[in-house]
């Protein structure tokens, strides 16, 4: 043990002294790190980065390897890809901007995330509104967090925050009312905003599925959140999860894929919430 113990006094020697400075500057740089990779995460930032990590993962293979031709070109344009990174990442480093000028944005920087969790109760007004609307070809486009936070895709609708329920779900959704038009985003037990719009995606789907489920196809590659389309046309009901869109033909169906809590005794609380999420109907091929 005493061998043990002079080994690490020596490799512990060679480390730099830490001051009080030098610990308040290692928190800094840390909330710092932490609060841009959750920036990232949360915003479309997060495909270009993996982008940039396989360009420098190149550099450095290249540089490795010595391909001077190739480091020759690296070098000059340089100076073009900084330019070229700051108008690709312009809308999200505004928006960086805008929240660290904001009154919030110290409890923000504090505040600790809650994960709200979708009950079983919640779930059952979502089937019920579902189908009810598939009934009467009602459109319909709700989508359903997760773990990942969709307050861009909120921010673009209408704010209500109000307790999902299948008669509010049925009544935004009726034709020629003012919040019809667009997704709602279901967050825990709330229904947080309705008219928000979702991204679009470009994969190849079937030519039967329309603008809605392209949008909810969208938002399932950019996120990791559920999405329920009702098509206006034939009233028959879809879901979006995971980058792939799957025809669901009945409640149950539908049920195995939406993200609820299970009621669980004092046991499993203890050991933390558990989730389902199962894969179920017809899955459309995504090339």
């Amino acid at each position: 043990m005493s061998d043990i113990f002079t080994k690490l006094k020596s490799w512990t020697s060679l480390l730099p002294p830490v001051g009080v400075t030098g610990a308040v500057e290692i928190i800094i740089l840390t909330v710092f790190v932490y609060e841009c990779l959750l920036w990232i995460k949360s915003s479309h930032a997060w495909q270009l980065l993996r982008g940039m990590i396989v360009i420098a993962a190149f550099i450095a293979l290249a540089a490795i390897f010595q391909l001077k031709t190739i480091m020759w070109l690296i070098e000059n344009v340089g100076t073009l890809a900084v330019t070229a990174a700051i108008v690709i990442f312009q809308p999200e480093l505004r928006k960086a901007l805008e929240q660290l000028g904001s009154r919030n944005f110290i409890t923000n920087l504090l505040a600790i995330d809650d994960i709200k969790n979708t009950k079983e109760a919640t779930i059952n007004e979502i089937i019920k509104a579902t189908f009810e609307m598939a009934k009467k070809k009602t459109g319909a486009l709700i989508v359903i967090q997760k773990n990942q936070p969709l307050k861009e895709i909120e921010d673009t609708g209408i704010r209500i925050n109000g307790i999902v329920s299948a008669a509010l779900l049925i009544n935004i959704f009726e034709k020629n009312t003012p919040l019809h038009d667009g997704a709602v985003v279901i967050v825990g037990d709330k229904i947080t905003a309705a008219t928000c719009y979702l991204p679009l995606s470009d994969a190849e789907i079937s030519k039967d599925y329309g603008t809605r489920h392209r949008a909810a196809l969208g938002v399932s590659e950019n996120t990791d959140a559920v999405t329920v389309v009702v098509s206006e046309e034939t009233g028959k009901v879809s879901v979006a999860v995971g980058g792939h869109l799957i025809r669901v033909p009945d409640a149950e169906a539908l049920r195995s894929y939406l993200p609820v809590e299970k009621e669980t005794d004092d046991k499993d609380k203890r050991s933390g919430s558990r989730f389902r999420l199962f894969r179920a109907g017809k899955e459309e091929r995504r090339p």
